[in-house]
């Protein structure tokens, strides 16, 4: 799979980490299902239950290979969060995959997020994991 990067220590040591995947979604079910599939593919999960704690976390340090994003959350939900992200310098870089299933199609997706993805929910599982390694850098 190749999901660990290579991290130089500060006393020059080699150590492997996993790409850390952040899953963005207010139904604990999918944060658990899909936070144990990517676990079992060798990443490192974070997850969020609205776009507030997903900034909250990212602006404490949190550095994400890739984010997995829902649209409608409570509080803050991934429209509101995308504009957020993309108004930060330090944070706008960071990929999304968008997973929805509120049948957005991808063009209207992308009009509003920019260059992303989009998984449709239910999600197929090779669909997803083959997204997360695209946008991640993991191939």
């Amino acid at each position: 799979m190749g999901t660990a990067t290579a991290v130089a220590s500060p006393a020059g040591a080699t150590s492997f980490e996993p790409l850390t995947v952040l899953i963005v979604d207010d139904d604990q079910a999918v944060l658990d299902g899909i936070g144990e599939l990517l676990e079992s593919e060798g990443y490192g999960v974070a997850t969020a239950t609205d776009g507030q704690d997903a900034l909250n976390q990212l602006r404490r340090g949190l550095q994400p290979s890739v984010i997995l994003l829902d649209l409608m959350m409570p509080r803050m939900d991934g429209w509101d969060f995308r504009q957020e992200q993309a108004r930060d310098p330090d944070l706008k870089d960071i990929p999304l995959v968008v997973i929805t299933a509120a049948g957005f199609s991808e063009a209207s997706v992308k009009t509003q997020f920019g260059d992303i993805e989009l998984v449709p929910k239910p999600l197929p599982v090779p669909a997803l994991l083959s997204a997360v390694r695209r946008q991640s850098g993991d191939h």
